[in-house]
């Protein structure tokens, strides 16, 4: 008894230590599988936001909705603003129509801010960003969270569940090249 009380308290906790943030940044299969590689992200989830249908589905509609990812991290390992860093360092902030191979308004990048606090930390770092690139305009977009729709279930976890597939698609979309181009260099951010 006192093992199972120990466990639900040690999980209670755990539980109410958790933040959530949100980010589109293009394929959510690509930004779910970059957050999951950092250290103190519990859970990534893809899905939809930033529209006004409701439960859009990818094979359906999802018209006015970005493909987003639903972080969720313990905020004593990893900070908000790391994970803004770690969202800049993988998207192409200057491309306002689609990101990478994947092109329209659903693939476009945004960070979605629950509190003033996260808009302060998101508009923080996206001047940092700005000061990067002087002579471009950042396309990426702060924008209030409202609902977030988990996509179906055969897109979470596409990097883990489709490997070989997943390396081929993130490769013919030039998505690491673009990358190493856009934030190599002496400047981290």
């Amino acid at each position: 008894m006192r093992i199972l009380i120990a466990t639900a308290l040690l999980l209670a906790s755990a539980t109410l230590q958790a933040a959530t943030a949100e980010f589109a940044g293009g394929c959510f299969w690509c930004m779910e599988a970059d957050f999951e590689k950092k250290d103190g992200v519990l859970d990534v989830v893809s899905g939809f936001t930033g529209g006004t249908l409701k439960n859009p589905t990818y094979s359906g509609n999802h018209d006015g909705h970005y493909e987003a990812v639903r972080v969720t991290y313990d905020p004593d390992e990893i900070s908000y603003d790391e994970l803004l860093r770690h969202f800049w360092r993988n998207i192409d902030p200057v491309d306002n129509g689609g990101q990478f191979c994947d092109r329209g308004f659903s693939y476009r990048t945004a960070i979605f801010v629950a509190n003033d606090a996260e808009r302060e930390a998101a508009q923080a770092s996206l001047e940092k960003v700005a000061a990067r690139f002087p002579d471009q305009s950042i396309a990426t977009e702060i924008l209030p969270a409202n609902t977030f729709w988990p996509v179906e279930e055969y897109h979470q976890d596409y990097a883990e569940k489709n490997p070989l597939r997943y390396k081929y698609y993130r490769w013919g979309c030039g998505r690491d090249q673009r990358l190493e181009e856009l934030w190599s260099g002496d400047d981290p951010y």
